[in-house]
């Protein structure tokens, strides 16, 4: 359905060279808008791709013959540069650390909506679009006060909302999200309708706009090998004895059961080496190499000082539970900042901490400095570095880099 009117806005979109970001392109058209696609350009070492594969070329090529079938202008920009700086080297600097970073929701709000939003703003576009499975809606109140609103996708498979948890309101003010009251099922359905070419390709399941990439082969680019001990802790250890498990009700108890168990060697059994433990992450049940135990061997905590490895048998180890998390205060982000909490204010909240998982009941407690969500069941593999997003309804409000 057009849009009715003489003006036609200039909309950007990030062809990335799938299904999703083709489709998004054609149903702008429909709406009237003027269309430019652009493809970006992340990322030079092919060395880590999977073997036989160029994906940022097939991407791009796939993205140009989707802008000649509609009839858009089309180019592709390199921001390789400006990735490393930002995505790269802050994802070997969390690794290095100790924590597990998430690179698509750094992607989305430093590359994506900055500086792709700047380069398109600067060809005269309005907004930009992308192919996330996501909505947004505008309000303004009796003040003339206007408020973006960033809303899961209607396909709660695909909701895609987790991974913009960090935009802002200007950011969001001028995006566009045309799939996200689609299922993706209709998306194949229009891509094939419109015989566009990108319409039974597979999604992308590599990193933000590097493509399918091997993880480990792209970390050991700068965190070289380190071996080190592999130390199992018992399940009914002493150290699980003070863990907080009743409900949480106050400040105060949110701060308690956020604390997570502290390990030493001594605590536990030496089951095998590690090659680093900055390669590991919380919750890993694979690559450790270590058989011999009645259940599988998890993660439960990495020290990249001591270089230990922690883990527990089973998935319902106690070392891997906890009833509450800690946000830094300069690590929490508002998408609403008109319910940004003052010292000593809570919310209840929807939350997650993982991408697919289902949103938990929880509280956001605002001490002086930081901030702790606490969750009505126990959630299992916090772990730090990933972003808890927070939800009321439907709506993301806001989100955080998990510090413990």
């Amino acid at each position: 359905m057009s849009l009715g009117i003489t003006h036609k806005p200039k909309v950007v979109v990030g062809l990335s060279g799938g299904v999703d970001s083709s489709v998004a392109a054609y149903l702008l058209l429909a709406q009237g808008y003027e269309v430019i696609g652009l493809f970006m350009k992340n990322w030079h070492d092919d060395s880590v791709t999977i073997s036989n594969e160029c994906p940022w070329l097939e991407d791009s090529n796939d993205a140009l013959i989707v802008a000649e079938k509609l009839g858009i202008p089309f180019q592709t920009i390199d921001l390789s540069a400006t990735y490393k700086e930002r995505i790269v080297d802050y994802m070997f600097a969390e690794y290095a650390a100790g924590r597990t970073p998430n690179p698509d929701v750094l992607c989305n709000r430093e590359i994506k909506f900055d500086v792709f939003m700047q380069v398109a703003l600067g060809l005269g576009a309005e907004y930009v679009a992308t192919g996330h499975y996501c909505r947004k809606e505008t309000t303004t109140d009796d003040r003339g006060v206007t408020t973006q609103h960033l809303l899961s996708g209607l396909d709660l498979n695909k909701d895609q909302s987790y991974f913009l948890c960090q935009l802002n309101q200007d950011q969001l003010a001028k995006s566009l999200f045309p799939i996200g009251s689609l299922q993706k099922s209709e998306v194949r359905a229009i891509a094939k309708a419109q015989g566009l070419v990108t319409a039974e390709k597979k999604d992308s399941q590599g990193l933000c706009f590097i493509g399918k990439v091997r993880l480990p082969d792209f970390l050991q680019q700068q965190l070289k090998p380190n071996p080190g001990r592999i130390v199992e802790i018992s399940r009914d250890h002493a150290v699980y004895g003070d863990s907080f498990t009743g409900h949480i009700q106050d400040l105060e108890q949110a701060q308690k059961a956020s604390v997570s168990c502290s390990y030493t060697p001594e605590m536990g059994v030496d089951k095998g080496a590690h090659n680093g433990a900055h390669y590991f992450t919380v919750g890993q049940r694979k690559g450790l190499d270590v058989g011999g135990t009645p259940l599988a061997l998890y993660v439960l905590d990495t020290d990249v000082v001591q270089n230990v490895i922690y883990v527990g048998q089973g998935s319902d180890h106690p070392g891997l539970w906890r009833k509450a998390l800690k946000i830094s205060g300069h690590e929490m982000h508002w998408v609403r900042p008109d319910l940004a909490l003052s010292p000593g204010q809570s919310l209840e909240v929807s939350a997650r901490i993982r991408y697919r998982q289902p949103l938990q009941q929880a509280v956001i407690w605002r001490a002086e400095f930081d901030y702790f969500l606490s969750f009505s069941q126990p959630q299992s593999a916090i772990t730090q570095g990933q972003f808890a997003a927070l939800y009321l309804g439907q709506e993301l409000i806001g989100s955080g880099v998990i510090a413990r």
